[in-house]
């Protein structure tokens, strides 16, 4: 009997209580490792065909992407009332949800960026390698280039009589409105990336299920809810360019009113609110320059 009271006292002993959710983050001990550091440049991954496929799989999710999202917005802006169509709640549905999806689907491959903000962002944090970044970019911008072109091969009336879903600060908004709602969201964006991919999150809270492109998607469809009034919500740079391109009118490149570049905003701005999110999430959370990656 005796023994038996020594296994049951060793048995509660060998599993202590988890610590209440929220507390966990303040030990000291590690139950998680950091990744490595990308290499600047590794010569070695551009002889890789895994190299070469997640580029490709950047260029076919950003042309769906764009595909899908930008035949959303000809939908509504083209319908006489907007009562029948999805309204600005779908086009936000539309472009959460497709990157939600296309996340989910090619997170394995390339990691799931589909946006150069997004790889940028991820290169400051030495995620990944300065040609694998310029790499993505370039195949972002020609994915988003061919998904506008396809949508505006389908009706070119259509599409050119609604400004082909550019990007442009609204009226009544300064050129500083339109970049500061392109930095905040891309930093919402960005941040969420960084948060529901970190290794620590994954550890440390295993016990509560999280889908790391849900909260991406959602992020997404919460920033479009909030600025697409400003400026028809860019914070992706390859979309931004994709549909100025195929659309290739003035109203794509620069503000009628006082014929000024417009275009930069949907560049400076979310390259500016990825490094912030970067800095915010690596340095000042995590900390992660001023400790072991042990």
């Amino acid at each position: 009997m005796q023994a038996k009271e020594e296994d049951v006292s060793l048995g509660a002993n060998k599993f202590p209580e988890r610590q209440a959710i929220g507390t966990a983050a303040q030990t000291e001990e590690k139950d998680y490792k950091e990744p490595p550091l990308a290499p600047f440049f590794e010569p070695g991954e551009l002889v890789s065909w895994s190299f070469y496929r997640a580029g490709i799989a950047e260029f076919v999710a950003t042309f769906l992407f764009l595909y899908i999202t930008i035949l959303t917005v000809m939908g509504v802006v083209s319908a006489k009332t907007k009562c029948s169509t999805v309204g600005i709640q779908g086009i936000a549905w539309s472009f959460g949800g497709m990157i939600f999806a296309l996340v989910y689907c090619t997170a394995g491959i390339s990691g799931g960026h589909i946006n150069p903000a997004v790889t940028f962002g991820l290169f400051l944090a030495r995620k990944l390698s300065l040609p694998r970044a310029l790499y993505y970019m370039v195949m972002q911008c020609l994915g988003a280039i061919c998904g506008a072109g396809v949508v505006k091969g389908f009706k070119r009336s259509i599409y050119m009589a609604n400004n082909g879903g550019t990007n442009s600060v609204s009226p009544g908004y300064s050129k500083g409105d339109g970049l500061g709602a392109e930095i905040v969201g891309t930093f919402v964006l960005v941040y969420t990336v960084f948060s529901a991919t970190d290794a620590k999150r994954s550890a440390r809270d295993s016990h509560v299920p999280i889908l790391a492109p849900l909260p991406i998607g959602f992020a997404v469809f919460l920033v479009h809810l909030a600025t697409i009034p400003i400026t028809g919500t860019g914070i992706n740079p390859a979309r931004s360019l994709g549909a100025a391109i195929i659309y290739n009118r003035d109203h794509a490149w620069d503000d009628q009113a006082s014929h000024h570049l417009d275009i930069w905003i949907f560049w400076v701005g979310p390259f500016i609110g990825a490094a912030l999110a970067a800095f915010y999430h690596q340095v000042v959370i995590r900390a992660i320059p001023f400790k072991s990656r042990s």
